[in-house]
């Protein structure tokens, strides 16, 4: 083939791809969600879908398919045709800390789902009684440390951001602690609340009625930079260890063999509403950090937290399927 002809063929090609990402969709698009009717994931879902609409001039579908720690919702996503009429709302869980915690998963996440781009995140705050003597992330330390014994942590499930970052601090402050997993932040939150666990790290809008309550005390927020909605907490980072970030971050996903050009489009679509005032509004309301950026970053970002969690996952010999 001469020069001219690759060059015709090049410009049928980019045009044909172009062509594709304009018609796209050409029918309903299904919106899965790995996690209950209620949950974070599912209002970030539902708020995006509203937005969507008019822009795709397609029904978008929210099916809720919870369970096995998001593993069945993104499954299906990864099953569903590669046309980008199937996505997935995919959090840490499925798809950083699963293929170091599980011998086995239905799906390879690298493999069988193309990252589109970040949704949201979300830090971890240190939640304690408030009777605990420690009012600061250094006392806090200085207490375990002294305790005859290992204090209990609680989290929001086995595997979960809240049980490994507990384990990520663990390793840095040199602390032993017993890992007590319940079924969610209420449970989770109250145990500490009556003193049957120590202390616990998740997401702060679960702990707001017990800090208001004056059960329980948040002690540090686990961000880079302190929490636009929580300004007089100090991070981890500067209250010791430097460097020491932990976020809980969710984001859409398609099936493989989907089209660049079509993950491209609904990259620049969801950017789009993620930069709405309202929307960003919306979302910090419930202590969500709007994300966007492109489909390379969100996979850079996937690969870099694979790696960091997963080398606590294989230090800590947390495993999920014994």
């Amino acid at each position: 083939m001469n020069k001219s002809k690759l060059a015709a063929f090049l410009l049928a090609c980019a045009s044909a791809m172009a062509a594709s990402a304009q018609e796209w969709p050409t029918k309903p698009v299904r919106l899965i969600v790995p996690a209950p009717a209620g949950s974070s994931l599912d209002l970030i879902a539902r708020t995006l879908a509203d937005r969507l609409r008019p822009l795709w001039k397609q029904p978008i579908v929210i099916e809720t398919k919870a369970g096995a720690g998001g593993l069945i919702g993104m499954d299906a996503v990864a099953k569903a045709p590669g046309d980008g009429h199937t996505l997935g709302i995919g959090f840490n869980g499925p798809i950083a800390f699963g293929p170091y915690m599980y011998s086995r998963m239905p799906y390879a996440p690298a493999r069988d789902l193309v990252p589109i781009v970040l949704t949201t995140s979300q830090p971890n705050v240190l939640a304690v009684q408030a009777g605990n003597p420690a009012n600061t992330l250094p006392e806090f330390v200085a207490w375990a440390k002294k305790q005859g014994h290992p204090f209990s942590y609680a989290s929001v499930g086995a595997g979960s951001s809240s049980h490994l970052t507990m384990e990520l601090f663990r390793s840095v402050a040199g602390i032993e602690a017993v890992h007590v997993p319940y079924a969610g932040s209420p449970p989770a939150g109250l145990s500490v609340a009556a003193g049957d666990t120590q202390a616990l790290f998740t997401v702060a809008p679960a702990l707001l009625p017990l800090v208001q309550g004056k059960r329980i005390k948040l002690l540090a927020v686990t961000s880079a930079k302190r929490s636009e909605l929580m300004k007089d907490l100090p991070t981890v980072a500067e209250s010791g260890y430097p460097g020491f970030e932990s976020l809980a971050w969710n984001g859409l996903f398609t099936a493989s063999g989907t089209p660049p050009e079509v993950v491209r489009r609904i990259n620049a679509d969801v950017n789009t509403v993620l930069q709405e005032p309202a929307v960003r509004e919306l979302l910090a309301n419930q202590g969500l950090v709007a994300g966007g950026g492109s489909a390379e970053e969100f996979g850079s970002f996937i690969d870099s937290e694979g790696r960091k969690w997963g080398a606590i996952i294989a230090r800590r010999g947390i495993r999920l399927d014994q």
